[in-house]
């Protein structure tokens, strides 16, 4: 029993329930500091754009080019594909990118796949999507965050550092569509609002809830792994 238990451990990357907590405190701390949060906002503009990209090709679109600026803002340049779909998938894909990443971040004995996975999608989009100077440059220090720790031999280490990339990426996606409402006629949620007669602040609510909602099954899978390690302690 106790043997069981402690290869569950060892194969799982989930942390506990107070680590969970210390990991989105150091989460909310880093995309707050100075000049520290930029890679990250970029990181969540990227899963942004790829998104609006993914959803324009699954929809019979084409894209053109990915554009990324210092301040986190970014653009999909684009022709047809569903609208629609395009134009909600931005900040809802960046949310599910988080949690997609926090749960390779659970995969122990793949850590270092999942991380060359994602450092390889970031490279691949530099050759597909990659125009202008600064967007490549910003591409390649995204991809720097990914394959960098792959010099550590730490697993355990890695796991953590994923599991709080991801984290920032959901708390960014949770933060950005906020922005929306001062912009006027501007941005995804007045795009929609304009193709489906539904207020853009309905939208921008939408994604706020869908941010929260991979955050809390984040924590479902934190608290549901407690309790099944609480049961085999038993």
């Amino acid at each position: 029993m106790h043997s069981h238990r402690a290869q569950h451990l060892k194969t799982s990357g989930l942390p506990s329930r107070s680590q969970f907590f210390i990991e989105l405190l150091l989460a909310v701390v880093l995309i707050r500091l100075p000049f520290i949060s930029v890679p990250f906002k970029w990181l969540e503009s990227y899963f942004h754009e790829l998104s609006h990209g993914l959803a324009t090709l699954f929809t019979g679109g084409a894209v053109s080019h990915i554009q990324l600026f210092p301040n986190g803002a970014g653009l999909c340049f684009s022709q047809g594909g569903w609208p629609i779909l395009i134009g909600f998938s931005g900040y809802f894909g960046a949310a599910l990118w988080g949690y997609l990443i926090f749960n390779l971040a659970t995969w122990t004995r793949g850590i270092k796949v999942s991380l060359a996975c994602l450092g390889g999608a970031v490279l691949l989009t530099v050759l597909f999507w990659g125009r202008d100077l600064l967007t490549i440059a910003i591409l390649a220090m995204l991809a720097i965050v990914f394959l960098l720790p792959l010099k550590l031999s730490h697993s355990k280490v890695l796991t953590i550092s994923l599991r709080i990339i991801a984290l920032m990426v959901m708390l960014n996606a949770l933060a950005s569509p906020t922005y929306l409402l001062g912009l006027g006629q501007k941005g995804d949620a007045v795009m929609l609002s304009q193709h489906t007669w539904i207020p853009a602040w309905i939208w921008v609510g939408v994604w706020l809830l869908t941010s929260l909602l991979m955050l809390w099954l984040c924590w479902r899978r934190v608290d549901a792994n407690a309790e099944s390690s609480t049961r085999r302690k038993l």
